[in-house]
């Protein structure tokens, strides 16, 4: 059996990290035989794996037997010191954004390919959205997943490029070409737009977050719908983002541990 080669001398943690990362924001629940196909484990080993992350309160068991990720994964992933800095200069202005336009408020970091969501503010009268605290978002298909493209080293675009564009809607940008340039657009207004291209019926505005050095250090972004007037929007966002990244400048607002160098990564 494939799975049992692939299996061969590797560690129950790196087993186990294997299994988690057969979960994605577009599969958010898998049934035992998911697992076992995406991450090329043995059925015997993602079960019992599956079965002692459910204990822990890793994952969760569903009703309709499948798994999900569980709360305490969530837990632990929100007490890292790495970004609470800039959750805690961020949120005041979240809640504003929130007020304001009763619409998601999304603040994400770079995390490798794609962006993690670390803060989100929304409400029963927001556009339904597919992001979720912790979730991973596609950078070449939403507003602050173009703004970390647009606003690090190029090279991560030439990764993304590298990787493959997957489609999302009719609308999602797939050709290398015409990101590229929505991408240097983007870097020269400093909004990020993804008008339907992940979820039909949405559209995200973003824009980014800078600290003293001129470093990005995320992005602030609203999920509304496709009809909503976006140039109101994307001043709203616009404006708090500055805002966010005048206090990100000022030593005075972040934690020690960030005012007296930055976090490693």
């Amino acid at each position: 059996m494939a799975g049992n080669s692939r299996d061969s001398g590797r560690s129950t943690l790196d087993r186990t990290f294997t299994l988690l990362d057969a979960f994605t924001l577009a599969k958010p629940s898998l049934r035992l035989t998911d697992l076992v196909d995406l991450s090329g484990l043995p059925r015997s080993t993602c079960h019992r794996i599956a079965i002692e992350l459910v204990e822990l309160g890793v994952l969760e068991h569903t009703g309709d037997g499948r798994y999900a990720v569980g709360l305490r994964l969530w837990s632990l992933a929100s007490s890292s010191p790495r970004h609470q800095g800039l959750r805690r200069v961020a949120a005041p202005f979240m809640a504003d954004l929130y007020e304001a336009t009763r619409e998601n408020v999304q603040l994400a970091v770079p995390d490798g390919l794609v962006a993690r969501v670390v803060e989100k503010v929304s409400g029963p009268g927001s556009v339904r959205n597919v992001t979720t605290p912790g979730g991973p978002l596609s950078l070449h298909c939403t507003g602050v997943g173009k703004v970390i493209l647009a606003f690090s080293d190029p090279s991560l675009l030439s990764q993304v490029l590298d990787a493959g564009l997957e489609r999302h809607t009719a609308y999602t940008l797939v050709e290398p070409g015409r990101l590229t340039a929505n991408i240097a657009q983007v870097r020269q207004t400093s909004l990020g737009w993804a008008i339907e291209e992940l979820t039909l019926g949405a559209c995200s505005v973003a824009a980014p977050l800078f600290d003293a050095q001129g470093e990005l250090k995320g992005a602030l972004g609203i999920v509304a719908r496709s009809s909503a007037n976006l140039e109101r929007v994307s001043s709203a966002v616009r404006m708090a983002a500055l805002s966010v990244s005048r206090l990100l400048a000022s030593p005075a607002a972040l934690p020690d541990q960030h005012r007296h160098g930055r976090t490693s990564h």
